[in-house]
């Protein structure tokens, strides 16, 4: 297999790094890059990326749980070789299990919008919670803020959103399908006999997907094409995907639509991505109102009473989560991009100059990290970085380098870590007439503060949090499904299981210990079935700890059984040394 690199005009290829790598590099983020793409075997790659971890772990489970028990080394290991499930599955999964919804189901639905579930929603606020501890309690420099969804609408002109905050579209005329032009990439169909001097024969068009998916439908397209041609059987060079915004006209008028398959797109033209609303009781121009698109700006109009309020200094931050609202050309990929979203973000004021924001810059890529890997518990091998630079840089910006996760369709950004210099409350100040520059007490110096902004969607990281947690093995000769979220934001953290329902020695005291662990974790009673089959469907969704009480536990006073999820090992514990142990192995203490 030849491998070969190629210079493309794209934007959307990106070197990524690994996590020890990145420090090497975040001092010189303005430096110039070239960027590239492998093909390999005719499948080109729009991410060249490289993992964040090097090692990885085979486990397999042995042929009873006993056995099993014994082999738990490398299962105590992040399963880093699980292959990612597809999207059906996933969605599938969270559907079946209650993790989550398609909104307005039972009128067919409504594209972009979901309802979380029992799981879901449990799920979901041990997120947020892990996130609001770890960057706001946990810090002495972070306070929290909670603003409103609706603004004055000259929020939204000064901040740029109201002429500036667009994607570029593209309609199939034929169809009346609507697509994002960022999202759709096309690419020449070159005859490999022909060689450098080759010239188009026509063109392939398909939507952004994971790169097998991408060729093997740019590759039936193009079997087709050829067959018009009379060029059956003609080998082809390797597809040049660029994003369809980059096409000139004179493309455009030969690249075919996804929809229809002939070239009827029309040229890219920019939609603006903000709900209108009306305030008050009449309907004119006078009384528009938008949905956020963000929770960024609600925390910039609040600087300075957050700043009055707060006794703050700079260097500090301010933390928000909360609903935003895009109306999204095509949402798609699940709740990956839909129009209804949580965003969990941090404006961390500092002084003004070249010299200062680096460091804070990567103080907050080192603490996001932390957070993703360690607290939330994502698997390292599926996560990447992407550091913008030239045009993909926002005009603002003086940095700005994406967390990426690999999901089954394709690596896409998670988490952003901007710099943003001094913008919006410069924009702000302007807009609104109100001073926002900020008296440094040391200095004697007054300043409009600059900000870096780590920025986190909650549905994208349950998303990968569900892709990370997604599992197979093998137990007992049979095979296993089960989800493996970390105790800390796993949404039942424990069920309590009596050995036999219709004993009522057994049950009193499981029903004694259930009502405790109550006060302190969402937990789960089960009696019904087989002790096995119990402990399968707390493994499907993803319960860490099942307590088994049992004739040992009333008889002999001998405590209770504690199973490990992921090892299936099995300890025996004094009911009174319960709570302990799971406070040590869910919060750490």
């Amino acid at each position: 297999v030849a491998t070969m690199m190629l210079v493309l005009w794209g934007q959307r290829t990106a070197r990524a790094f690994t996590f020890s790598a990145l420090r090497t590099v975040t001092s010189s983020i303005h430096s110039q890059r070239t960027v590239t793409a492998s093909v390999i075997g005719g499948n080109y790659r729009r991410h060249a990326s490289t993992s964040l971890s090097a090692s990885t772990t085979s486990t397999t489970d042995s042929t009873d749980e006993t056995a099993a028990a014994s082999q738990t080394g490398t299962q105590q290991q992040q399963h880093q070789q699980q292959p990612l499930p597809d999207m059906d599955e996933i969605v599938s999964l969270c559907k079946r299990r209650g993790i989550i919804f398609p909104s307005s189901e039972i009128y067919n639905g409504y594209a972009g919008f979901f309802d979380y579930g029992p799981l879901g929603a449990e799920l979901k606020k041990n997120l947020k919670d892990a996130w609001w501890k770890y960057f706001v309690t946990q810090r002495e420099d972070v306070v929290g803020l909670d603003s409103s969804i609706i603004h004055n609408p000259t929020t939204w002109k000064s901040s740029g959103h109201l002429d500036g905050f667009s994607d570029p579209m593209v309609d199939c005329k034929e169809t009346k399908l609507r697509f994002r032009a960022d999202q759709i990439f096309f690419s020449p169909i070159l005859l490999e006999d022909d060689g450098d001097d080759a010239k188009p024969v026509g063109y392939v068009c398909v939507q952004e997907a994971n790169d097998e998916d991408m060729v093997k439908a740019a590759k039936k397209q193009a079997k087709k094409i050829l067959k018009e041609k009379d060029l059956k059987g003609s080998k082809i060079q390797a597809f040049l995907f660029r994003e369809v915004v980059e096409a000139t006209e004179e493309e455009m008028s030969l690249i075919p639509s996804p929809a229809s398959g002939k070239p009827t797109l029309t040229m890219p033209r920019d939609f603006n991505l903000m709900f209108e609303t009306r305030v008050g009781a009449t309907v004119d121009t006078d009384n528009v109102a938008y949905l956020r698109p963000e929770t960024a700006q609600g925390i910039f109009i609040n600087f300075k009473n957050v700043l009055g309020s707060s006794r703050q200094k700079i260097p500090f931050g301010i933390a928000q989560m909360g609903k935003a609202f895009r109306n999204e050309i095509t949402p798609r990929n699940f709740i990956f991009r839909s129009r209804e979203f949580e965003q969990m973000e941090v404006e961390y004021f500092i002084p003004p100059g070249d010299d200062v924001w680096p460091e804070f810059h990567r103080q907050w890529i080192d603490s996001s990290k932390s957070f993703l890997l360690d607290v939330v518990g994502l698997r390292e091998d599926l996560m990447g970085w992407d550091i913008h630079q030239g045009d993909k840089l926002a005009h603002y910006a003086q940095a700005c380098t994406d967390i990426t996760f690999k999901f089954p369709f394709g690596e896409q950004e998670l988490m952003g870590i901007a710099a943003r210099g001094n913008y919006d409350l410069s924009q702000h100040t302007d807009g609104s007439g109100k001073n926002l520059e900020y008296f440094d007490e040391e200095t004697k110096e007054k300043y409009i503060p600059h900000c870096i902004e780590p920025s986190l969607g909650v549905d994208r990281l349950m998303l990968a949090v569900i892709c990370s947690a997604y599992a197979e093995d093998e137990v007992g000769g049979e095979k296993r499904n089960l989800l493996k979220f970390s105790p800390r934001i796993a949404p039942i953290k424990a069920v309590v299981l009596p050995l036999l329902k219709n004993k009522g020695e057994l049950v009193s005291v499981a029903r004694d210990l259930f009502e405790k662990l109550q006060k302190r974790y969402n937990v789960m009673y089960d009696s019904a079935g087989a002790i096995g089959r119990r402990y399968r469907r707390a493994d499907e969704v993803g319960i860490p700890f099942c307590i088994t009480v049992d004739f040992e536990t009333v008889e002999q006073d001998a405590g209770v059984t504690i199973r490990d999820r992921d090892t299936t090992e099995q300890i025996r514990l004094p009911i009174d040394e319960v709570i302990p142990y799971l406070s040590k192995a869910i919060d750490g203490y």
